[in-house]
């Protein structure tokens, strides 16, 4: 049998480059091209040391963790035990995602004829399987695993980040109570132009059956301005609430959103309740998180009420 070692390198150093790429890129840790050559380099070159009888030793659980360590200190140098062992844990996962990620593509384009003549008999009656994996189902099976775990791992940042701005929201209006999440929006700067109030604004969708649906219409087209100026009074209850709050659109037009006054807002945050009247309940028709985290866009300044807080 014919052996290439430079193919073999070269297939090993690609593989080895890019599942430190993606433990860098799920650690985001700054890898320099030169480090990351020299990582993959050795990587690859441990696979062609066990080609050789003679380095068994090289086979052991203690050489293949040495191996494995010395690839990281090169690719991400020593920054603390902490950082390190997390680098590791990453690049351990990452390489398990991997490997059973290939192997599960293979098996699910196999037909179920070349499984069964792939699996034979020992002599003490034991069942082994001889698999062999395709270059192509290698590398695109590779690259659509990592790309699929670095998405979800993304994701799974943005949400652990996302919920220190997190809060629990009650709004009472007369003997009607709302409760729903919300986001501290530190950016968000809207204002009632007369009073100065804050405004937060909610999903109209949290609301049930509230606002009429010819509402929901009219917001979606940007004419909040319109329900004001032609609903009749008696058929809605909450009408001496109703505000509408200008604001610029992204086509810097000024536009107005539909708010209410509430009796009284409840945030909870972080351990802490504040209790609030000073505010307006905007109006929006779209959904603010589209993973659903929340429903509602917290006005800043309703967190710093420290007076209010009890």
């Amino acid at each position: 049998m014919t052996v290439y070692v430079d193919l073999i390198f070269l297939f090993n150093f690609v593989i080895d480059g890019i599942l430190l790429l993606t433990t860098a890129w799920t650690r985001r840790l700054e890898i320099k091209g030169v480090r990351l050559a020299a990582s993959a380099a050795v990587g690859a070159s441990y696979t062609v040391f066990m080609l050789f009888p003679g380095l068994s030793a090289l086979y052991t659980f203690a050489a293949k963790l040495a191996f494995s360590v010395l690839m990281l200190l090169i690719a991400f140098r020593y920054r603390g035990w902490v950082p390190f062992l997390k680098t590791m844990a990453a690049f351990y996962l990452i390489n398990f995602a991997a490997g059973g990620g290939i192997i599960g593509i293979h098996y699910f384009l196999l037909p179920s004829l070349e499984i069964w003549n792939g699996i034979g008999f020992t002599r003490s009656g034991g069942l082994h399987y001889s698999m062999q994996i395709h270059l192509g189902v290698i590398i695109l099976g590779l690259i659509g695993v990592l790309y699929f775990y670095v998405r979800l791992s993304r994701s799974q940042q943005r949400q652990d980040e996302l919920s220190e701005y997190l809060a629990d929201i009650r709004i009472v209006i007369d003997d009607f109570t709302l409760s729903c999440k919300g986001l501290i929006d530190t950016g968000n700067r809207l204002y009632d132009p007369l009073t100065k109030t804050p405004v937060m604004v909610t999903q109209t969708s949290i609301w049930g059956d509230r606002f009429p649906p010819q509402w929901i219409k009219q917001i979606q087209r940007a004419e909040a301005e319109q329900i004001v100026t032609t609903m009749e009074h008696d058929n809605f209850p909450w009408a001496d609430r109703l505000r509408l709050i200008p604001y610029r659109g992204v086509n810097n037009g000024t536009r107005f959103m539909l708010a209410l006054k509430p009796d009284q807002v409840t945030v909870d945050h972080q351990g802490k309740q504040i209790n609030t009247h000073r505010v307006l309940i905007g109006l929006d028709t779209g959904q603010l998180s589209p993973e659903g985290s929340y429903e509602a866009i917290i006005h800043p300044e309703l967190i710093r009420v420290r007076d209010a807080a009890v």
